[in-house]
């Protein structure tokens, strides 16, 4: 509070009078707070006594104040500019899809930043900009209720490769039916056999073959059934004597049952229907027809797999039956000899070393038993026998698929005078894809036949062929076959050697039809004279599938 200095003049009463009347309002104003003009002031009080005039500020309306309340948004990343806004780059600033449409249309903001999103490519990360360690990361991620977002370069996923079936315009689509696929087909071929009966006097005859064939496959996503079955019919004209027109079946079903995840039960059933080649010696003399044996037989079995080990036990029954002789002075002679069953067991237990390669070891024992004890020959052709095989199973990358394995059998016979039969087998079923253009097949069979001749206990037949598939165009397929085969019959000295070469050409004209072309070439060369024998075979073909 300022206090006025009053001076009383004594002496004067109208100057005193006066004095004391302005003393009484300097002191009322300021007991009231009444402002103090800097004139009015005191020259000698200080400055930061002195007041000053207060601010004024500006008054907005109610649109400004909603604006200033309304959160913004931002349609733009941020720069490395800063708190104040200013961007120092000094670059034009393009006008996005979203602005463009806020400016025409205000609800369509939001539907333009999702488009702009969905379509603008990732934004970089400034290099002022550090990650965020895991932990904060994922705090933070969980705090606003956003999953957490991994800072990293954006790869797009690689394409999956089709396989090379699927690239394939000309492979066989087959047809649906119900929960099976089915792969019907059917080929016609027509040449010229230059010795189809196989003997030292070659007489050439042309030839006709019918081969229908149907494969299936199911469709289930548990279980599996599939089959496959050939046949065929050969007819010559003009014939010879005897006849060499012959049918060939060669069929088999393959089943399997999921019991669990580890357990399953196999099921098979096969059948044949075939004669003996026309230079067989177990063919009587002076046929008018060759005769027709039916093999048909099944297996059951079980297996359990304990994670990479696999163990199978599996039985198998099987029948041959032969038909009668017939001869060309019209009589007939009996082949129930040749007519027996046979029985087995198959243990087999396998070990998987990676995916697609599994080793496996099999042992397995059997025995026949024939209709007649004693053949025509006076020979008690009752045996039994055991094979032990090592091999492996192959599914690499689909570069090479199949299964080999390599063996030795060995069996006995109720006569003693026949003599116990063993030897190395081998069976193999590869595919070698090389590339797109070439394919490698390589097959081996190898088994113990029976013989009607006397003092042979039996033939152990061996047979491999190597085939190679080149691929000129995908609609023109060139094929070069090499086969070797030999026949030891044991008990007697003959041992035959076969050697076969073909050359084919396969044009596809779309999926369904196709025209082939092949020519052969076998060679038969026994120890025993009398024997050998030479075959040349021409042949053009139409296949149809579906």
């Amino acid at each position: 509070m300022l206090r006025p200095r009053c001076a009383i003049i004594t002496g004067s009463r109208p100057l005193v009078g006066l004095l004391t009347a302005a003393c009484m309002l300097a002191l009322s104003g300021a007991a009231f707070g009444q402002i103090v003009t800097p004139d009015s002031a005191d020259p000698f009080a200080p400055k930061s006594a002195i007041p000053r005039k207060p601010q004024t500020f500006q008054k907005f309306g109610p649109k400004q104040q909603a604006q200033l309340t309304q959160t913004p948004t931002f349609t733009e990343p941020p720069s490395a500019a800063g708190d104040t806004g200013f961007d120092a780059t000094n670059s034009k600033k393009a006008k996005t899809k979203a602005r463009a449409l806020a400016a025409k249309k205000p609800g369509a903001v939001a539907r333009a930043q999702a488009t702009s999103s969905d379509q603008s490519p990732p934004l970089a990360i400034s290099p002022y900009q550090m990650p965020f360690p895991s932990g904060a990361k994922n705090a933070m991620a969980s705090a606003t209720g956003a999953p957490p977002v991994e800072i990293g370069p954006i790869r797009k996923p690689l394409k999956k490769r089709k396989r090379a079936e699927d690239d394939d315009p000309y492979a066989q689509l087959g047809v649906q039916a119900g929960a099976f696929t089915l792969f019907p087909a059917v080929e016609l071929v027509g040449g010229y056999d230059t010795n189809p009966g196989q003997s030292g006097n070659a007489k050439g005859a042309s030839l006709l073959w019918v081969q229908p064939e149907l494969r299936a496959q199911s469709n289930w996503s548990r279980h599996e059934l599939k089959a496959d079955l050939r046949g065929s019919y050969t007819g010559y004209s003009p014939d010879s004597d005897p006849t060499l027109s012959r049918p060939n079946v060669n069929g088999k079903i393959d089943g399997r049952i999921d019991v669990t995840h580890a357990t399953r039960i196999d099921l098979g059933g096969r059948v044949l229907v075939a004669t003996d080649n026309p230079g067989s010696p177990n063919l009587q003399a002076g046929l008018a027809k060759l005769p027709i044996y039916t093999t048909f037989g099944g297996s059951a079995g079980v297996g359990q797999k304990f994670n990479r080990f696999d163990v199978s036990l599996k039985g198998d029954a099987e029948r041959t039956v032969y038909q009668d002789s017939k001869l060309t002075d019209g009589s007939t002679v009996s082949n129930e000899d040749r007519n027996y069953d046979q029985y087995g067991v198959k243990l087999r237990g396998g070990y998987e070393l990676r995916p697609g390669v599994t080793p496996y070891i099999e042992g397995a024992v059997d025995t026949r038993r024939h209709d007649l004890a004693i053949d025509s020959s006076g020979y008690q052709r009752n045996s039994k026998g055991w094979t032990v095989t090592v091999g492996s199973t192959f599914e690499m990358s689909r570069l090479l698929t199949g299964e080999t394995g390599i063996g030795y059998t060995q069996r006995t016979y109720d006569d003693p005078r026949l003599d116990k039969l063993s030897g190395v087998v081998g069976n193999a079923s590869l595919i070698w894809t090389v590339d797109a253009l070439n394919t490698l097949k390589f097959t081996a069979e190898s088994g113990v036949q029976e013989s009607a001749v006397a003092g042979v206990s039996g033939v152990l037949s061996r047979d491999i062929k190597l085939q190679y598939d080149h691929a000129f165009r995908r609609w023109l397929i060139g094929t070069a076959k090499v086969g070797y085969g030999n026949d030891n019959y044991k008990g007697s000295d003959r041992d035959d050697d076969r050697y076969m070469v073909a050359l084919g050409l396969t044009y596809k004209l779309s999926r369904w039809a196709q025209i082939k072309g092949e020519f052969r070439q076998d060679w038969l060369r026994s120890n025993i004279s009398g024997n050998n024998f030479n075959e040349s075979s021409f042949l053009v073909g139409l296949r149809l599938q579906q």
